[in-house]
């Protein structure tokens, strides 16, 4: 996968909360993983739209469709295979992200 690059990493205003949002993004796996894992679906389907939402506002339209990609499927009750790739994808996604290095 290509890397990922906020809208606003060339933004002086923008650069340190892109940057405080990126590197929540482990944390934020593991999270979603351990839903999965213990089968809280509600849990996953609220931090995916967390993310989904989160994702543009910081400008990643790439992690807000992905995130909004695995809502539906949980939300639609799909089976877990199906939610684990999205899963996947979607942590993917997150690990292609570059943060912008501090000056």
């Amino acid at each position: 996968m290509d890397s990922i690059r906020s809208a606003f990493e060339n933004d002086p205003d923008m650069i340190d909360i892109v940057r405080e949002f990126a590197a929540a993004f482990p944390e934020r796996m593991a999270s979603l993983e351990t839903c999965l894992a213990e089968g809280d679906l509600p849990k996953l389907q609220s931090l995916a739209h967390q993310l989904k939402g989160a994702g543009g506002g910081y400008g990643f339209p790439q992690i807000t469709e992905a995130a909004g990609s695995l809502e539906k499927v949980v939300k639609e009750g799909a089976e877990l295979s199906v939610i684990k790739e999205k899963l996947e994808l979607l942590c993917e996604i997150l690990r292609a992200v570059v943060v912008p290095e501090a000056d």
